[in-house]
C-alpha cells in the first residue's frame, strides 16, 4: 500500500511577506497574515473585515477620489459623513489609495500581492491580467498566495454578468419563496446573499491556508453569489429536488414544520416554532388545552402541516389571552422556542441582557460596530478599529511597499 507524503514543515505565518507575527499575549488566531483588500461594496469586504476579526493585518485598496462605492451609499450618514454602509464591512482596516491606471500605483498593487497572504477582490473574470494581478499572475509571482475571487455568476457563461445582491436574489428564486401566498415576491431585509458569500469565502479562504500550512502553496478560492444562494437554500432545493415542484412564498410559515411560524396574541405577534412532538405537547399543555396533543388532526408532525388552519385557529383562540411578552416568559418555562418580533433596537436590548455585548464602540464620534459573533477561547477575536477614511494610511504603506521587502509593516499610528 502506499505510504501518505511526509507532510511539509509549516512555514511561518507571514513568510515571504516581509511582516512577522505581533508578539505577546493576546495571540489571534491569524496574527501575521496580512490580506490585500481589493474588493468593494460587500461580499468581498466583510470576508476581509471577518479575517482582521481573527487577527490578520487588512489593506483596503480603494479608488482616489471616490473609494469603494458604499462610501456614497447614503443616507444614513453619520455626522461626519461617514455612510454606515461602508461602516458596516469595513473595521479594522488599512486605508490606501491605489490609481490601477497608473504604472507606479499599479507597481505598487502587484508588490502589495507579493507580500500579501491572502488577496480578495471581486472584479469582473479577466479585467485584472492588464494590471498583472490577475490570479495566474500574482500566484507566478508569489506561488503561497491564497487568491480569492468572488464573482456575480462564476467565472465561465455568467463571467460578464454584474452580480448585485438584489438581482441574485430574484434570479436565484430567494425572491420565489418570500412573501405572503399569492403577494409580490420580496426581497430580504438585508443584502442576504452578500453576507452569505462573504462566510463562504471566509471559510474557503481558510481552509485554503491550512492547505498552505502543510505544503507551502498557494490557491485560488472562487466564490459566486449564485451559486452560495442555492446552496443556502438548503430544505427548499432539496424539496425541489426530490419532488420536481417548486416551492413558493408561505409567509412565516414553515413548508414541513407546524406550528413554525407567528400566531395572532392580545396586541402582537408571538413566534412559535414546535420542532417536534415533545415541544408541540408542552406547548398546547402551557396554553390550557393538553387534549390538542392527543387529537388525531394534531398528534404528529405530519398531521399538524396537512392539518395547519384548523391548527393555527385552535392556537390563537388560546394566545389571545396574553401578550407576547407574557407567552414568551410562560413558554420559556418549558423549553417551548418562541419570542415577541422586535425591532432591530429591541433585537439589540435583548442581546446585551443577555450578556452577548452586541455592539462595541471604535471611538469618540465614530459609528460602533456590531461585534463578531466569534467566540475563540485560545485566540480571541481582535478588538475592533474603526475603518479607515479614505486613503489614511496612504503615505506610510506607500513608502513600506516601496521598501524592502523583509521590512515589517509600519506602525498604525
Amino acid at each position: 500500500m502506499p505510504q501518505p507524503p511526509e507532510p511539509q514543515p509549516l512555514p511561518p505565518a507571514g513568510a515571504g511577506t516581509g511582516h512577522a507575527a505581533p508578539a505577546g499575549p493576546p495571540a489571534r488566531a491569524l496574527d501575521g497574515i496580512l490580506v490585500a483588500d481589493f474588493s468593494r461594496v460587500l461580499a468581498g469586504p466583510l470576508a476581509a473585515a471577518t479575517l482582521a476579526d481573527l487577527g490578520a493585518e487588512v489593506i483596503k485598496v480603494e479608488r482616489p477620489g471616490a473609494g469603494d462605492d458604499t462610501r456614497a451609499w447614503g443616507p444614513p450618514f453619520a455626522a461626519d459623513g461617514t455612510a454606515a454602509y461602508f461602516d458596516a464591512a469595513n473595521r479594522s482596516k488599512r486605508g490606501l489609495t491605489l490609481d490601477l491606471g497608473d504604472p507606479d500605483d499599479a507597481a505598487a498593487a502587484r508588490e502589495l500581492a507579493r507580500r500579501a497572504d491572502v488577496l480578495i477582490e471581486n472584479f469582473r473574470p479577466g479585467s485584472l491580467a492588464k494590471y498583472g494581478l490577475d490570479q495566474a499572475s500574482t500566484r507566478a509571482a508569489h506561488p503561497g498566495l491564497v487568491h480569492c475571487t468572488i464573482t456575480g455568476f462564476g467565472s465561465g457563461e455568467g463571467a460578464r454578468l454584474p452580480g448585485y445582491d438584489f438581482v441574485v436574489q430574484a434570479v436565484g428564486g430567494l425572491m420565489s419563496i418570500t412573501g405572503e401566498p399569492g403577494g409580490t415576491p420580496l426581497k430580504a431585509g438585508v443584502a442576504l446573499v452578500d453576507v452569505l458569500t462573504a462566510k463562504d469565502a471566509t471559510t474557503g479562504i481558510l481552509a485554503a491556508l491550512r492547505h498552505r500550512d502543510r505544503t507551502g502553496e498557494g490557491q485560488l478560492v472562487e466564490v459566486n453569489l449564485l451559486s452560495s444562494l442555492l446552496g443556502s437554500l438548503v430544505n427548499q432545493t432539496s424539496g425541489y429536488l426530490a419532488t420536481g415542484r417548486d416551492p413558493g412564498p408561505m409567509g412565516n410559515r414553515h413548508p414541513s414544520i407546524a406550528p413554525y411560524e407567528t400566531l395572532a396574541c392580545r396586541g402582537g405577534l408571538l413566534a412559535v416554532a414546535a420542532g417536534n412532538d415533545r415541544q408541540f405537547r408542552a406547548l398546547v399543555t402551557a396554553l390550557g388545552s393538553p387534549r390538542l396533543a392527543d387529537d388525531p388532526r394534531f398528534a404528529r408532525n405530519q398531521d399538524r402541516v396537512q392539518n395547519r388552519t384548523d391548527l393555527i385557529h385552535a392556537l390563537e383562540d388560546l394566545l389571545v389571552a396574553d401578550t407576547p411578552q407574557g407567552w414568551t416568559e410562560r413558554l420559556a418555562t418549558v423549553s417551548v422556542p418562541c419570542g415577541p418580533v422586535n425591532t432591530l433596537s429591541e433585537a439589540l436590548e435583548l442581546a446585551q441582557r443577555l450578556g452577548l455585548d452586541p455592539v462595541t464602540p471604535v471611538g469618540e464620534g465614530r459609528i460602533p460596530q456590531v461585534t463578531s459573533p466569534l467566540r475563540l477561547s485560545g485566540t480571541p477575536i481582535s478588538q475592533p478599529a474603526a475603518p479607515p477614511r479614505l486613503d489614511e494610511h496612504g503615505a506610510p504603506l506607500r513608502t513600506w511597499l516601496s521598501g524592502p521587502r523583509d521590512q515589517p509593516l509600519p506602525p498604525r499610528v
